[in-house]
């Protein structure tokens, strides 16, 4: 009589059977469908939604609350179809989609929102509410010489970033140094930092710098300036922005040196010293490359918040004198403020961001390759 083992049992009936292999294909396009089927509704609702906006069509809803409700009942479908098609992966993945979907709504689509914001003609000064303006704005936006000029004027600031980390540079190889009282000048010089930037602005720019009885102004008398205006002429008054602008920002630049100068090898530096070297191509040969991968991140962070400088120019200059210090932030600003126009501003705004994205993806490529090619 023959008798079967237990191995070969377990082997026949774990063997996928017909049956199986076909639950397991419904199964999967049961989740497709409902993936498919409610990405498609909520389009379509936002699409309707989108048109009722512009005035395209009548139907529609009188907010955008039911579009809200339309993206978590989405959010939730795409879930349950991941569950159905993946099974335990796809509960796994259930912990990234909050995340996925959060960038969605907070990134993604206030980042179209503003696009559709761009194409309309929207003047709240107006009774007329906002109307669909197509390319307008877009074609304004070249014919505006003073937005040219403040992106001219952002390109100075940017490149004023390197006198910025040269500065910060070596205030770092100076507090990593063996000095007398080096804790106590490392909190001293931080303290810009604490200070935001719209007291700054009033604290120097406003009173320090005050031209009749400021400070600085009857310091600058004592030394022969005869009219000691910083911001009566273009260049004082840019490089006076400048230097509040840095003053607080320096601090932040020469921390995050200090700390990589701390985690470097000593070993390294003590070679070089064995090996003849003397101060200068110690920092230029060994220094400098290995200190290079922090210097490209915190100069990269400090360009991208120098973009965004806007408040120092609004509270002391307001982009004067004719239009010498203003920036695309504070131009759009007073856009914003004084012609009340919606559509047109965030025409502005929409544009920058689609140059600060090429700029910043062009500056971390040719970075990324000088990076290897020094190391």
């Amino acid at each position: 009589m023959q008798t079967s083992s237990p191995l070969a049992d377990s082997k026949v009936d774990d063997r996928p059977k017909p049956a199986s292999r076909h639950i397991l294909a419904g199964r999967r396009n049961a989740g497709y469908a409902i993936v498919v089927l409610a990405s498609l509704a909520f389009l379509l609702l936002l699409l309707v939604q989108l048109l009722h906006a512009t005035g395209a069509t009548a139907i529609g809803f009188a907010d955008w609350r039911p579009v809200l409700v339309a993206y978590l009942l989405w959010a939730i479908a795409i879930g349950i179809g991941l569950v159905v098609i993946r099974g335990e992966r796809g509960l796994r993945a259930l912990f990234l989609l909050p995340a996925v979907f959060f960038t969605i709504a907070v990134v993604i689509f206030p980042t179209m929102f503003g696009i559709y914001i761009a194409t309309l003609d929207w003047n709240l000064s107006s009774l007329e509410g906002p109307r669909f303006s197509g390319f307008n704005n877009l074609i304004g936006l070249f014919h505006d010489t003073y937005y040219w000029n403040a992106l001219g004027n952002m390109g100075f600031y940017t490149i004023a970033v390197l006198a910025e980390y040269a500065i910060a540079f070596g205030l770092a190889l100076l507090l990593s140094g063996q000095i007398r009282a080096r804790k106590l000048f490392r909190v001293v010089f931080l303290l810009p930092m604490m200070l935001s930037p719209v007291a700054v602005s009033w604290m120097i720019g406003k009173s320090l710098m005050e031209y009749r009885f400021g400070p600085a102004a009857t310091l600058a008398r004592y030394l022969g300036w005869d009219n000691p205006a910083f911001f009566a002429s273009p260049w004082s008054a840019w490089l006076s922005i400048e230097v509040m602008d840095a003053w607080v920002s320096i601090p932040f630049i020469m921390i995050i040196l200090l700390a990589g100068l701390q985690a470097m090898p000593k070993e390294v530096l003590e070679a070089a010293k064995v090996d003849g070297a003397n101060s200068w191509q110690s920092f230029w040969h060994v220094t400098f490359p290995i200190m290079l991968p922090v210097s490209i991140t915190v100069l990269i962070i400090r360009i991208i918040f120098k973009l965004k400088l806007a408040d120092i120019v609004i509270n002391v200059t307001a982009g004067g004198p004719g239009g010498a210090t203003d920036t695309v932030s504070s131009f759009i600003y007073r856009v914003y403020r004084d012609r009340s126009n919606v559509g047109y501003g965030t025409g502005l705004a929409m544009f920058y961001l689609l140059m600060i994205i090429l700029f910043l993806t062009l500056l971390l490529r040719l970075s990324r390759r000088w990076t290897q090619k020094v190391a």
